[in-house]
């Protein structure tokens, strides 16, 4: 956020751009210079004398008594205007202007509780202070070169102005005690934690409750959102460590189901349901924008996604720096594009960071023009939002208490209490395998199981999705899979899941629990679990679609699977996803794999598509689809016999795209290349001496095929396909 860095850059005794002050381009002439310092003063104090601040009270106070000369003085020489100010004059008055602005934003955000959040305001208690004396310092500076004489200040405002200049002198860096008191307080229970003691309940409801004012769950989780921002937003550059900010994350995480429990979780959850709900939020939208356009309000440029062009409701940025709207951005990528749809950028990586300042600021706008917005609460990231988590004993401990409390929760609640905590433990799952390995060693999974089947699509999704983010670790990939009928119980949600995201968290599931050789045959014979994934591959969703192809593409891997797969459709589905944008490359690479055997090249050589899908596949896949799509068609001719030959030999276009990957296709391509020119020329020869293949091919050595190669090793799919959590 703005605010934090300017923070930063006054530590390092930087002066903050004038973009990040807000303050505009230029000044037109020396009177809009003083009635904008008067302006802008009056406003501060008027903004700020009547604040209330938790924190850094002291300081703030003593700020606000110092602008309030600088109001008499501003205000006398608006009213008293000279005909013309020296340059010495209008550099002193453009640094106060400049001052101000920086005022202005160190009080606001340390007012600002509400928007910001009160354990970052104490973790950041000596560098807070330490902005405040600089300030200070700063107005002794300006003082120092304030032309009072010149300016035809009267004699009370003189003596006024001196005695602030020996008060700034003399002031000293002030650190509140009891500000400082809490916030070693608070290091005290990681430190209780750290050394495998749980803090008392009474204490933390002491800290927590009466002296930082955090009295619900909503408080909490606006402490942990807030938190975590400052670790992705900053990636490694603030102050504390990354891995402390994730110990008092895991610490107020813990304090929220601990004193708070979930009866208003629960109650949330109870009106977050139903099919009326599912309508609000699908409407929400529409109905914001008329609603607007019913008023004639012009909404703000940057408050507007570039996308949509509609007004933001979840502001989120991209690793170009741009911000959209999530449900418009995640459209944008499920589609297939790797690019920043404002600048062109190819995305270095597909976290979204939500941008919280955005938001509160729309908020803001809204409630000034009486316009309704509901900000979505944000429960949920894709794993791409997260930073790479630094976890120290302390949040292990701290987790590791709360994954107690959670499955505790999920053995003896109440339904809905079952379905909050089947969500706060899909989320805890969501990053480090310690907090995996604790959640489940508490005994989640059969609890977990028990939900899946539940008529609730809020249960049935959050539960499945928990057992798929607990199965990233590979010791729970055993524990769910040696649960005695669990893994029927998520086919049956990817078959007949009440939620698309079920059905499609499902698919994730057997695709990470299929990592494992062992499980795959499993997985094969459980019945219905290939149909579905072949279903899904047709017609799901661009992620679902994604989910079902790596799935098969695993299941592929294993030489017993084939026959399976191709009773169940697969094949034909694979043959089908050539054709989309986002899972071709990896349905080339399962079929490379299955018609490797008799029986899946004659199944493939039965498709119509087949042969051409795959040429298609070379003229305008990812070097890695071109790959995988020669691979799959020079182990469809090995394997299917002369007819399947002289199909794949007499495809149009072949030859030329052959002799294009000869020269830039990839090493693995170029040795596939030179290898099916080759029995396509055999092939060619023996049933027309004449030679109507008619290309010649120069094949150097380094492109002689390798007969010798594993089952998969000549197939190649992106390192880059993991496990989604969510």
């Amino acid at each position: 956020m703005a605010s934090a860095s300017i923070f930063s850059s006054l530590r390092r005794r930087k002066s903050p751009t004038t973009e990040t002050l807000l303050a505009p381009d230029k000044l037109i002439s020396d009177a809009n210079l003083i009635q904008t310092l008067v302006s802008i003063s009056t406003e501060l104090i008027s903004s700020f004398s009547v604040q209330s601040f938790q924190y850094q009270n002291k300081n703030s106070r003593s700020l606000i008594r110092k602008i309030q000369i600088f109001v008499v003085v501003f205000e006398y020489l608006n009213d008293n205007p000279r005909r013309k100010l020296s340059s010495t004059s209008i550099l002193c008055f453009k640094e106060f202007y400049l001052l101000l602005y920086r005022s202005k934003i160190l009080l606001d955000f340390c007012s600002s509780t509400q928007s910001s959040s009160r354990l970052w305001l104490l973790l950041q208690n000596s560098s807070l202070s330490g902005n405040f004396h600089d300030l200070n310092q700063e107005i002794s500076t300006l003082l120092d070169v304030f032309p009072s004489r010149e300016l035809g200040l009267n004699i009370d405002i003189r003596e006024q102005i001196e005695l602030l200049q020996k008060q700034s002198r003399r002031s000293k860096l002030f650190i509140d005690p009891n500000d400082e008191r809490i916030r070693v307080r608070l290091f005290g229970f990681l430190d209780e934690f750290e050394q495998g003691n749980v803090p008392d309940e009474i204490e933390l409801k002491s800290v927590f409750v009466n002296e930082l004012g955090i009295r619900d769950a909503k408080s909490c989780r606006g402490e942990i959102e807030f938190l975590e921002e400052q670790i992705h937003t900053h990636d490694g550059d603030v102050e504390p460590m990354v891995s402390v900010l994730n110990g008092f994350v895991a610490l107020t995480r813990y304090c929220r189901f601990l004193l708070f429990g979930l009866e208003e979780e629960e109650e949330e959850e109870k009106e977050g349901t139903g099919s009326g709900s599912f309508n609000k939020q699908r409407t929400r939208k529409r109905l914001l924008s008329q609603e607007i356009g019913d008023m004639a309000i012009t909404v703000p440029k940057d408050f507007c996604c570039s996308i949509s062009l509609d007004l933001m409701e979840d502001p989120v940025t991209v690793s170009t720096g741009q911000t959209y709207d999530r449900s418009s951005i995640l459209r944008w990528m499920e589609d297939g594009h790797c690019s920043c749809p404002k600048t062109g950028q190819m995305l270095t990586h597909t976290r979204l960071v939500p941008n919280r300042a955005l938001r509160n600021l729309i908020s803001k706008w809204c409630e000034a023009h009486s316009i309704p917005y509901d900000a979505p609460e944000i429960t949920d990231a894709s794993p791409e939002t997260l930073a790479v988590v630094e976890f120290t004993k302390a949040a292990i401990a701290a987790n590791k208490a709360t994954a107690e409390l959670l499955v505790n929760q999920l053995s003896n609640g109440s339904q809905g209490a079952k379905t909050v905590a089947a969500r706060e433990i899909r989320l805890l799952a969501k990053t480090g395998k310690e907090n995996r390995a604790c959640i489940a060693e508490a005994g989640a999974i059969p609890l977990l199981h028990n939900l899946l089947p539940s008529k609730n699509p809020v249960a049935q999704e959050n539960s499945v999705t928990a057992l798929l983010n607990l199965s990233i670790f590979d010791k729970n990939k055993n524990r769910i899979m040696d649960e005695f009928g669990c893994l029927r119980s998520i086919v049956d949600v990817l078959r007949f899941g009440l939620t698309v995201e079920a059905r499609e968290n499902a698919a994730a599931t057997l695709f990470s629990l299929s990592a494992v050789h062992d499980y795959k045959r499993r997985i094969t014979e459980e019945e219905g679990a290939v149909e579905a994934l072949a279903g899904l591959l047709k017609s799901g969703s661009p992620r679902g679609k994604k989910d079902a192809v790596t799935a098969l593409f695993n299941l592929s891997t294993h030489v017993g699977n084939c026959r399976r797969m191709i009773d169940a459709g697969a094949v034909a589905a694979l043959i089908g996803a050539l054709e989309t944008e986002g899972v071709a490359e990896e349905a080339a690479g399962a079929l490379a794999l299955l018609v490797r055997q008799p029986i899946g090249a004659e199944a493939v050589g039965k498709e119509e598509m087949a042969v051409a899908g795959l040429i298609g596949m070379m003229r305008r896949g990812s070097p890695r689809g071109k790959e995988n799509a020669v691979a799959a068609l020079l182990e469809l001719c090995r394997s299917g016999g002369v007819v399947a030959t002289q199909k794949v030999a007499r495809a149009p276009a072949l030859a030329s795209l052959l002799q294009s990957l000869l020269f830039t296709g990839t090493k693995r391509a170029r040795r596939k290349a030179a290898s099916l020119a080759r029995v396509c020329q055999r092939c060619e020869a023996a049933t027309l001496p004449m030679g109507r293949w008619g290309v010649e091919y120069s094949i150097t050595s380094n492109s002689t095929s390798n007969h010798g190669s594993s089952f998969a090793g000549d197939v190649s799919v992106p390192l880059s396909i993991t496990v989604r959590v969510l």
